[in-house]
């Protein structure tokens, strides 16, 4: 059997970005412009995989320019990015009505590719704001188009 890594990322272009605990309501991480960014980890994903989705982050042409064309990255806008990790990215849901979580990758790991993804972006000069890893949030996003684009490599 061939095994291919697929971990996920969902980017969203937004004007502001916000992760708050339920418990409480303080706020975790917060970015004005730039990218919110979905990461779903899956089983078998590797360093290398995170060192790809890194690069094509620190270099994805999404922003607006002054035509409102988009040819700028967030660094080019002064920009931030807020990463925050999303297990459910990988659900299975041909099996019925209740989705299944078998292809996320378990806590422990998930969390050294996730961290690894942070250090990662903040290694191209970029700043970098993280949700709550493990934990019940709640996330307020102000989209900018919208523009979406998804990542599965």
């Amino acid at each position: 059997m061939v095994y291919h890594s697929l971990m996920k990322l969902v980017v969203q272009r937004v004007k502001k970005a916000r992760v708050l605990k339920v418990d409480g309501g303080s706020v975790v991480g917060e970015i004005g412009k730039g990218l919110f960014i979905l990461a779903g980890i899956k089983k078998g994903d590797t360093e290398k995989d995170v060192n790809s989705l890194a690069a094509k982050l620190s270099k994805l042409r999404i922003m607006p320019d002054t035509e409102n064309k988009m040819n700028l990255t967030v660094a080019d806008v002064g920009g931030s990015m807020l990463v925050v990790s999303q297990f459910t990215l990988h659900a299975v849901t041909s099996g019925g009505n209740r989705p299944s979580f078998i292809n996320a990758e378990e806590p422990r790991r998930a969390r050294q590719l996730y961290e690894l993804l942070l250090d990662k972006l903040r290694g191209y000069g970029l700043t970098v704001e993280t949700g709550s890893f493990g934990d019940h949030m709640k996330i307020e996003v102000v989209l900018d188009g919208p523009v979406t684009i998804i990542y599965a490599e």
